[in-house]
């Protein structure tokens, strides 16, 4: 790595707690304290500056500047206004400052996603970020590109801002958080990105007919990376790469798999203000009576009965399906299940039809709501994610911290960090099945319970293992630096080598 504090810019279109749709939010909301304060190697604390959209729903952010943008054919007043994010960690504090593009046409909206001009919106927010950085007067060693909502920008760094000096050392890495969602668009909008047919070409920016905001980054980005080393490999073949595996093959040389983590010092169940008791690896005995009042609040029978939780957006992704093929099985056990999540229509019909005809078992919200969430981490006894694909997974990391033992499939970050409990040595941190079927789960879920009712002390030993392993942000985030450190000195001409462990 290199040995002076680097300058980092952090671009997303969602970071918490500013305004939030997904697991995205949380990333941006998390790594970048990490990277400023965590990760210091006894140097000054790494320059960190992180910049979204500003939406109608962030107030009382402060002014900074204003000027002019070409694009689409015209001049767009930007505002920047700022807000900023504290960073704590062992003593230290930082406030990270949150830039935020203020164009009330693009942004003062109901909503953050989901309108017609999505193209415009977020074409606009990638040039409006690079024209932003002289006007600050602040030039980065780095540009951290996440999604497709700015996987842009290293396109126009390498093509319109080439031959600009201030941009010329400025490296670029973009991170892939979910590559089902790529921001693909009709050819007209290369006139948005200012460029000419000769890139509506297989060999450039083309994808089945379409511009695609993510091929931009992909083929533009100087490092590339996935949040589990498992999804790196996975959106390489046919089956998960969603059309891009080729590409990805091809760049392949500088693909790389970070696991993501969760923050430490919120999802602490011995400080937690959201949990009804708060306990440790030392006082573990204290969880029962989280799961005695989880059973009160979600109108369960209170009793020691192993409860099985559910923290997701139900969609087909996080392998519901088989849920749903098993219900009847897994209702006949002596159990009860508690879900809370929203998404697709179907899901919530088959969860509530199953909550009507079985009222002793299962427990079901159908929304958000985080304080709820805390709660059934800490309540439950075991949590369940069968995902088809899974690029990183929180949920798994956070039932880790509360003492929860994942029941998961083998699958992108859920294969990185769940390993099956081996009885003989007292190795692993939950169980897995591979593959993709209800029986599988089945058997996961069976194993599970029973070592939950035969043996105690393998049980406690088992809770103990996720609870002692680090999956905070300061791990992840030296394997960032390293990345960091490649990225610059391959846009810069310089040979260091990186070895992520």
């Amino acid at each position: 790595m290199y040995d002076r504090p680097l300058k980092i810019l952090y671009v997303s279109a969602e970071v918490v707690p500013f305004a939030k749709t997904g697991g995205l939010a949380d990333v941006a909301g998390s790594l970048p304290k990490a990277l400023s304060i965590v990760v210091d190697q006894g140097l000054p604390h790494n320059d960190v500056r992180v910049v979204m959209p500003r939406y109608k729903m962030i107030e009382d952010a402060q002014y900074v500047t204003d000027f002019p943008v070409w694009f689409n054919g015209r001049n767009q007043t930007t505002i920047i206004k700022q807000k900023g994010i504290e960073a704590h960690y062992q003593g230290a504090h930082e406030t990270i400052p949150v830039y935020m593009i203020d164009n009330h046409h693009y942004y003062y909206r109901d909503r953050i996603y989901v309108y017609d001009d999505e193209a415009e919106r977020y074409a606009y927010f990638c040039k409006a970020v690079l024209e932003m950085l002289p006007q600050i007067g602040w030039q980065p060693d780095i540009i951290h590109c996440n999604d497709w909502q700015s996987a842009p920008i290293p396109l126009f760094l390498k093509t319109h801002y080439r031959d600009n000096l201030f941009y010329k050392r400025i490296a670029t890495i973009l991170t892939i958080h979910n590559l089902f969602y790529q921001g693909n668009y009709p050819p007209e909008t290369l006139e948005l990105f200012g460029l000419g047919p000769e890139y509506f070409h297989p060999d450039e920016l083309e994808f089945y007919g379409n511009i695609s905001f993510m091929k931009a980054g992909i083929q533009y980005a100087d490092l590339i990376n996935t949040v589990s080393r498992t999804y790196a490999r996975e959106i390489q073949t046919t089956e998960l790469g969603e059309g891009m595996e080729g590409l990805l093959r091809r760049r392949s040389n500088v693909l790389y798999g970070i696991v993501n983590g969760i923050n430490y010092h919120e999802f602490n169940p011995k400080t937690d203000p959201r949990i009804h008791w708060n306990y440790d690896a030392d006082t573990i005995e204290h969880k029962k009576e989280n799961k005695y009042a989880l059973q009160r609040e979600m109108q369960l029978p209170v009793r020691d009965v192993p409860v099985l939780g559910i923290v997701t957006r139900l969609v087909d992704q996080k392998g519901l399906d088989l849920i749903a093929e098993i219900s009847d099985e897994l209702m006949r056990l002596d159990i009860q299940f508690v879900v809370l999540g929203s998404g697709d229509e179907y899901y919530h019909r088959l969860f509530t039809e199953m909550k009507q005809r079985h009222p002793l078992r299962l427990a079901v919200h159908i929304g958000f709501n985080p304080v709820l969430a805390q709660r059934i981490y800490a309540g439950s006894d075991m949590f369940l994610m069968p995902s088809r694909f899974e690029p990183c997974g929180l949920g798994q990391l956070i039932a880790l911290r509360y003492g929860t033992v994942p029941i998961v499939r083998e699958t992108g970050g859920l294969a990185d960090t769940i390993r099956e409990y081996e009885p003989a040595t007292g190795t692993g941190n939950g169980f897995v099945h591979q593959e993709y079927s209800g029986r599988a789960l089945y058997s996961a879920i069976a194993r599970a319970l029973k070592l939950y009712r035969e043996d105690v002390d393998a049980w406690q030993r088992l809770v103990r293992n996720g609870m002692e392993q680090d999956f905070s942000w300061a791990r992840s985030a030296v394997e960032y630096l390293q990345l960091y450190s490649e990225a610059i000195a391959k846009r810069n001409g310089d040979h260091l080598i990186i070895q992520i462990a």
